[in-house]
């Protein structure tokens, strides 16, 4: 039905008509309707809904799988039709037939999927009293800066969160372009600025920047909207705190891995060596900075392969790296970093995830903080007990935990736990009235709230059937159900509770985008495949594939 190929069409095929006027293919129009001989009649007429149904479910799972659209007509087609024919017979193969899996088609399928998601999505933000957002960028295969996009709002019985938007900025990835793109998506769909509560980043410049960032430019259109650096990525630069010797015995490991695994040869050699020897494992593990818990993980492996890695390393004559695993110091030092980086892997573990919030989240940021305090003066002791690697390892040798290594020890957990409450400095908010409020309002003294407040709060705390729901409810579902009910005391809850604390999603959807924009499909306009294959949001296919319909060729060739 492109116009180009319908011209040519004129021009080949009827060579006599093309410089008819339009008037004249209306009365052929015309003519063949009054006859009813024109074939294309039911060549054009609408398919059946089952299967305009069927081609939008399958589009649907293609993009739920991030599968390349031209999958549907040359793998699931032909299989269907296999299948169907020696199962069903050939009848019901001509049925399954009529179903349209063609490339174009599969692609139009999720425009339309995702633009019907999109539209839900928006409904629900701006029947939301609050909503926040969090947002980070990355570079895709094609060299594309994409900017991607989460919403967490009010639903109608809980607290809900979903993908906003994924769109590419074409030139550079500076704050005025970052704001520039969420603004005008706010324009387009009519989103107010007002009830935007949070916004969450990860620590570029651009982002968290005080005179020009992304944040201070939100803050210009909204001064109480809570801008937050994600607590992964504090955490993360937080735990980089080592000494100079530390670092310098970790470096040794490093290049130990990378003597073996940089080579195939030695990396098929230590697979052989430790398969003869009979261990757990056969090959050891990269680390990688941008990877949060890559480095506890090769740590880990290398410690629990150390007696098959000297033994390697002596059969390779690698004595300038024999040389360390055979030291004692050296042992453990190692078994010390792999129980810190273990301790420090569980908290990056328990901040990931979804539905998390900063009340949750700053918890467990105390308490490791709390446990280093415990470590410290336990480590001051000589007492290792809280390091269980470094604790076998000392009753193995036979070693008392003192001297240099001791110092080392209370030093870099002094140095961790000052780094910790020097990216976290806003720990302290966990005791601000609003705070106490939102995690257990029927434990709270109404004289710490504002005088606007109190009244409508004595009202909740004196229901009995909150206090009930309080219990046995999630506490974001409590109160996005109270909210409705307690529309004071509700909306400083939920302004507590939908700030993002963490750019996770984002981080999960960049993975995803390495999935579907490959380098075999990198000129792919990625936002509808991704907003598919990340939306909880279940699209409305009834209401697309009754609206969608075909029409005749002679309609289109008088247009």
């Amino acid at each position: 039905m492109r116009p180009t190929r319908l011209q040519r069409h004129l021009k080949t095929k009827h060579p006599a008509h093309q410089e008819k006027p339009l008037a004249f293919f209306q009365s052929k129009k015309d003519s063949f309707k009054k006859m009813r001989t024109c074939s294309i009649n039911s060549f054009c007429q609408s398919p059946s809904a089952d299967v305009v149904e069927a081609s939008f479910e399958i589009a649907h799972m293609i993009a739920k799988q991030k599968k390349p659209h031209s999958i549907g007509e040359t793998l699931i087609k032909p299989s269907i039709l296999k299948a169907a024919s020696l199962v069903l017979g050939e009848a019901s193969s001509k049925k399954l037939a009529k179903i349209s899996l063609s490339d174009s088609t599969i692609k139009t399928r999720i425009d339309e999927i995702a633009h019907d998601i999109e539209l839900q999505v928006i409904e629900k933000i701006k029947l939301s009293p609050f909503f926040a957002i969090q947002c980070d960028e990355t570079t895709d295969v094609a060299n594309l800066c994409q900017l991607l996009v989460y919403v967490r709002f009010v639903g109608s019985s809980s607290i809900e969160e979903d993908m906003l938007l994924c769109k590419p900025l074409e030139t550079t990835s500076k704050a005025e372009d970052v704001f520039k793109l969420v603004a005008e998506f706010f324009e387009n769909n009519e989103l107010k600025w007002d009830k935007l509560v949070g916004v969450c980043t990860d620590g570029a410049p651009a982002m968290i920047g005080s005179r020009s960032g992304f944040i201070a430019r939100i803050k210009q259109k909204n001064s109480d909207v809570i801008g937050s650096h994600c607590v992964i990525h504090r955490e993360a630069l937080a735990s980089k705190t080592l000494s100079t010797s530390m670092k310098d015995k970790l470096a040794i490991i490093i290049r130990t891995v990378n003597y073996i695994k940089t080579s195939a040869v030695n990396t098929r050699m230590f697979a052989k060596f430790c398969k003869d020897m009979d261990c757990n494992y056969e090959n050891l593990l990269f680390h990688t900075n941008v990877r949060w818990l890559s480095k506890g993980n090769m740590l880990a492996r290398v410690y629990e392969m150390r007696n098959e890695l000297t033994l390697f390393l002596e059969a390779q004559e690698k004595y300038d790296l024999l040389l360390y695993f055979k030291s004692d110091e050296f042992v453990l030092v190692m078994a010390y970093l792999v129980d810190i980086f273990e301790s420090l892997n569980k908290l990056n573990l328990l901040l990931q995830g979804r539905e998390t919030n900063r009340i949750t989240d700053y918890g467990f940021i105390r308490a490791y903080i709390a446990k280093l305090e415990l470590w410290y003066r336990r480590a001051q002791q000589g007492n290792a007990a809280s390091f269980p690697n470094l604790d076998t390892a000392l009753d193995e040798k036979q070693i008392k935990l003192d001297g240099d290594f001791k110092s080392d020890i209370v030093s870099h957990l002094r140095l961790l736990k000052e780094e910790f409450e020097r990216y976290f400095p806003d720990l302290n908010d966990t005791e601000l009235p609003e705070w106490k409020l939102t995690r257990d309002p029927f434990r709270v003294d109404e004289d710490i709230l504002p005088s606007n407040l109190q009244e409508e709060f004595l009202d909740m705390k004196f229901d009995s059937s909150a206090k009930d729901d309080f219990e046995a409810m999630p506490l974001t579902d409590f109160w996005a159900k109270y909210v409705r009910i307690y529309k004071r005391v509700g909306s400083v809850a939920i302004r507590t509770l939908l700030p993002f604390s963490s750019t996770y999603l984002c981080e999960s959807g960049f993975s995803t985008l390495v999935n579907i924009k490959t380098k075999q499909r990198n000129k792919l306009q990625c936002e509808s495949d991704m907003r598919c294959a990340l939306s909880a949001t279940v699209p409305r296919i009834n209401y697309l594939f009754r609206k969608n319909r075909f029409t005749p060729l002679i309609d289109v060739i008088c247009e």
